[in-house]
C-alpha cells in the first residue's frame, strides 16, 4: 500500500509543479506589468475608480498605438531623433543597442541570421547547438573574422548566458529545427518532458 501511495503522490507532484510554476510566472509577469503601467494611472485616477488590470490594458494599447504611429513618416522621424539622443549616452547606448539587435535577430524570418547550426569541436565528434549571428565582418576591426567564417552564438543550458565563437563555415552543419525548438532544446539540456508515471 505504501509504494502505491508514494507513486500517487509523485504523480500529483509531477503534474502540478510545471503547471503551478508556469501560472506563477504568468501571474508575476502580469502583475509586474500592471504595477509598472498602473502606477502613473493611480496618480491621475482616484483609488476607488482604479481597477486591477488597468495597467495591462494600457500597456497593450500603448504597444498597438506605437505600432500604428510607426507607419507614419513624421512619427518615425521623431522616434529616430529621440533614439539618436538616447544613443549619445555611452552606457545607455551599449544596453539599448544590444537589446535592440537581439530582438531584431530573433524577429527576422529570412536570411542566414539566427540560422540553427551544430558546431563540431576540432578533433572530436562533439557538437554544440547554436545560432549563426553573422557571416560578414567587413564592418568590424581586422582580426575578428574573415572570409569563410561565421559567428555563432552558443547559449548555455538552464541559465541566461552563452558564448560567441568565430568558426570556419565548414565547421557548422545546418540543423532542421526552428529557432524556438532549438532554444528550448538548448535551455532544457535536451530533456524531454516525461509522461506521468503509471500507478500500477
Amino acid at each position: 500500500m505504501k509504494p502505491k501511495l508514494g507513486r500517487i503522490f509523485i504523480t500529483g507532484l509531477l503534474t502540478l509543479i510545471p503547471a503551478v510554476a508556469t501560472l506563477y510566472l504568468l501571474v508575476w509577469l502580469i502583475g509586474a506589468a500592471d504595477r509598472l503601467f498602473g502606477k502613473p494611472l493611480r496618480w491621475l485616477m482616484p483609488d476607488e475608480t482604479y481597477l486591477a488590470g488597468t495597467g495591462i490594458v494600457v500597456a497593450i494599447a500603448i504597444v498597438f498605438g506605437v505600432g500604428v504611429l510607426m507607419h507614419g513618416v513624421l512619427f518615425r522621424r521623431l522616434f529616430r531623433t529621440a533614439e539618436a539622443a538616447l544613443l549619445a549616452v555611452p552606457l545607455v547606448r551599449s544596453v539599448y543597442s544590444a537589446v535592440k539587435d537581439l530582438i531584431a535577430l530573433f524577429g527576422r524570418n529570412n536570411g542566414p541570421a539566427m540560422e540553427v547550426v551544430a558546431v563540431t569541436l576540432p578533433g572530436t565528434n562533439w557538437r554544440l547547438l547554436g545560432f549563426v549571428t553573422r557571416s560578414e565582418f567587413g564592418d568590424l576591426p581586422e582580426g575578428i573574422g574573415k572570409a569563410g567564417e561565421v559567428a555563432v552564438y552558443l547559449p548555455m543550458s538552464y541559465q541566461v548566458g552563452g558564448y560567441t565563437v568565430i568558426v570556419p563555415r565548414g565547421a557548422v552543419t545546418c540543423v532542421n529545427l526552428s529557432r524556438e525548438e532549438a532554444m528550448k532544446f538548448i535551455l532544457t539540456a535536451g530533456l524531454k518532458a516525461a509522461p506521468a508515471p503509471r500507478l500500477s
